[in-house]
């Protein structure tokens, strides 16, 4: 019977395998929804992939290689799923051996995010490589607890300059009304953020990249977050400012996101 499950380098991954992982902070990943067993983006996943592997271990899979390690994890599970791809290396932590790295799939049950509006707390964080998405960062955990502590849904980072980056898990976006407003900061380009930007582009819709501080807030009209489980969740509130809300402006960028095809590994 299909099941969801955790391959390492296209096989069903031991026990073994598994437990020097636990504690393993040295790898990146990619995550993705898959339906009907295709995803949007392949190309924009499989370009994250070989350029952090390039970044961290000075060497990538080859992405046939990849396409066929996510079919083989594909094919044992339903047609809709998570899938989360992470490439570490054999050798472990805290060392500069260079071995040929490795690539772990685990599949789950789909998830479509949070329905919204949320609440966004502000607060002061830059990720270290905010380009690569890598694994074993206690600060986003940390502070999206402190969010709901304080009466937040989770946090939104400022950079050291007071510039609005991105959330805990997230791509932020704004509307002004005319065009969608992306932030300028360093931060993580998300995938679903990427296939929106191209499908916008395609629709003809004004797009710019500025920087948005606290006090630009007011005079902005409306913000989402996105990611791989979602292209748009409204915002309400974040730190002291309310956004108002913007259906059509979400209902867009979900129409954006579903123009993009899907395609099998």
């Amino acid at each position: 019977m299909s099941s969801f499950v955790v391959h390492r380098d296209g096989h069903p991954a031991t026990a073994a395998e598994l437990a020097p992982l636990a504690f393993a902070g040295y790898a990146h990943f990619t995550a993705m929804q898959v339906r009907g067993g295709r995803v949007r983006g392949l190309d924009l996943h499989l370009e994250r992939l070989r350029s952090a592997s390039m970044e961290l271990f000075g060497r990538a899979l080859p992405d046939d290689q990849v396409r066929a390690r996510l079919r083989s994890a594909l094919l044992a599970g339903p047609a809709d799923l998570s899938l989360t791809a992470t490439v570490y290396s054999p050798a472990g932590e805290f060392t500069a051996t260079d071995l040929e790295p490795s690539l772990l799939v685990r599949t789950g049950p789909p998830a479509s995010g949070p329905r919204g509006p949320l609440s966004l707390a502000a607060v002061e964080h830059e990720r270290v490589l905010p380009a690569v998405k890598h694994v074993g960062e206690v600060a986003k955990t940390y502070f999206l607890r402190q969010a709901v502590a304080r009466g937040f849904d989770d946090a939104a980072f400022l950079d050291r300059r007071g510039r609005l980056s991105e959330g805990s898990i997230w791509n932020l976006a704004f509307w002004d009304g005319t065009a969608v407003v992306w932030p300028e900061a360093e931060m993580l380009g998300g995938t679903t953020m990427a296939i929106v930007r191209r499908q916008l582009d395609r629709l003809g819709v004004p797009q710019r990249v500025q920087e948005i501080r606290l006090t630009d807030l007011p005079e902005l009209a409306g913000a989402v977050v996105m990611n791989s489980w979602t292209p748009g969740v409204p915002v309400q509130r974040i730190a002291s400012s309310s956004l108002p809300e913007a259906p059509s402006f979400v209902r867009m960028l979900h129409e954006a996101y579903e123009g993009e095809p899907l395609s099998a590994p």
